[in-house]
């Protein structure tokens, strides 16, 4: 299918076959929805695939019994994991150092070196740095401050943070969801749910946060509530 094909196929499934289906190639989708862009490459999400049926039938409780989670054969969790900014800025660094050196003229990787050291081992701990009350303010303060004086993204509170990691990991469960479209199955995304209950369900980390819950399966012949709407374009649309 063409890109305009998966769109049109994609739709929100209330209701599914009880057909099972191969959870290698649900995998395979997710190692593709990674290739989704995130905020400064950072990475910050996880992936719970859920096959097992009683924490299938837990998790749709959870779901608050919605047809989407109770019909569905396996489910996607899609967390956020901010206490592991430290670790990944680390690894994107390692990674972008040998990309300079592979890449870059010689007589600019020293300086583009360290530019990048500068990015990911000073600013994104500083960024990204949670339950930190003095350092959320001191960001914030010192961002409004130069913001004065020059353009600056001036967006950097704890929670100004958190919506960052949760759009990128946004766009990480969209690739997903066209992903298994393209092979023919389909997906819900699912914002109703119980956070709390889900997270000692699958034990995660207090700082973590679930960005969203995909069903998956194969859809029924009343999986799809009729046509698909919506707002009319030019209502949406602004070229300036």
């Amino acid at each position: 299918m063409s890109l305009a094909d998966l769109l049109h196929h994609r739709r929100a499934v209330r209701d599914y076959l009880p057909t099972p289906i191969d959870s290698d190639i649900v995998t395979d989708c997710l190692r593709l929805a990674t290739l989704a862009p995130t905020s400064s490459n950072m990475q910050l999400y996880e992936f719970y695939h859920i096959t097992n049926k009683a924490t299938l039938a837990t998790l749709a409780k959870a779901c608050l019994s919605q047809s989407a989670a109770t019909t569905a054969q396996e489910m996607v969790v899609f967390v956020i994991r901010p206490d592991l900014h430290r670790k990944h800025a680390q690894m994107v660094f390692e990674f972008e150092k040998q990309n300079i050196k592979s890449y870059s003229p010689a007589e600019k990787v020293a300086a583009r070196i360290k530019k990048f050291d500068h990015y990911y081992n000073r600013l994104m701990p500083l960024l990204y740095a949670q339950n930190v009350p003095l350092i959320s303010t001191a960001r914030k303060t010192l961002a409004c401050g130069i913001q004065k004086f020059r353009p600056i993204q001036a967006d950097v509170s704890t929670n100004d943070i958190k919506i960052v990691m949760h759009k990128s990991c946004g766009l990480v469960a969209q690739t997903f969801m066209l992903a298994m479209s393209e092979q023919g199955l389909d997906t819900c995304p699912m914002e109703g749910f119980d956070g709390e209950m889900i997270k000692t369900l699958l034990r995660l980390p207090k700082d973590s946060e679930v960005n969203m819950v995909i069903s998956c399966g194969i859809r029924s012949e009343k999986g799809v509530w009729g046509e698909r709407y919506r707002v009319p374009f030019d209502e949406v649309y602004h070229k300036v």
